[in-house]
């Protein structure tokens, strides 16, 4: 006859593997959870800070990106340092020139390391500007990268480096041959 605590020795041992497993199996659905809920707020962040570029909604702009001095934006060959700096040197003075703005991001990829995620995309623009005082039509396209750190529950834009593809080199006038 076995003995009959090692019946009930065995018998916990099975039933805190079966609650272990299934502590693990919920832990990890959890967390694909939190992951996928901070993946969809990254991308909405991201969305966001393109519709108030449409919009020309600088309220809305400000709620998706780090309005403090760790702010920095690349593009164009060219760089803000600070939220101040963006905002007053390159975002006023660029949704005040652009009419009928749209602006969409695409082939967007996003990862996640705790609270900082990165996004590479692409992005299209288009707007009417006006130049030496006549209405022209611009569109461009390009390459972006974003950094995003998660403060105070709100995902915040804390870089950005976008860039454009060379313009074509004009082709050379023809030349002419004099005698």
């Amino acid at each position: 006859m076995k003995d009959p605590k090692s019946k009930l020795g065995l018998g916990v041992a099975v039933a805190t593997t079966v609650v272990l497993v299934g502590l693990l199996a919920f832990s990890a659905s959890y967390k694909a959870a939190a992951r996928a809920d901070d993946e969809a707020a990254v991308r909405d962040a991201l969305m966001k800070a393109a519709l108030s570029f449409e919009k020309n909604d600088l309220a809305m702009a400000s709620q998706v990106w780090a309005n403090d001095e760790s702010l920095t934006v690349f593009e164009s060959g060219h760089a803000n340092y600070g939220w101040a700096d963006y905002r007053d040197h390159h975002l006023v003075p660029e949704m005040g020139e652009m009419k009928s703005t749209k602006y969409a991001f695409s082939d967007i990829k996003i990862h996640l390391a705790g609270k900082t995620a990165w996004a590479t995309l692409k992005y299209t623009i288009s707007a009417e500007v006006t130049d030496n005082g006549k209405p022209r039509h611009v569109d461009g396209g390009g390459l972006g990268t974003a950094v995003l750190e998660q403060r105070e529950g709100q995902w915040r834009i804390v870089h950005w480096h976008s860039s454009a593809p060379r313009r074509a080199a004009p082709a050379p006038s023809p030349k002419t041959i004099t005698d």
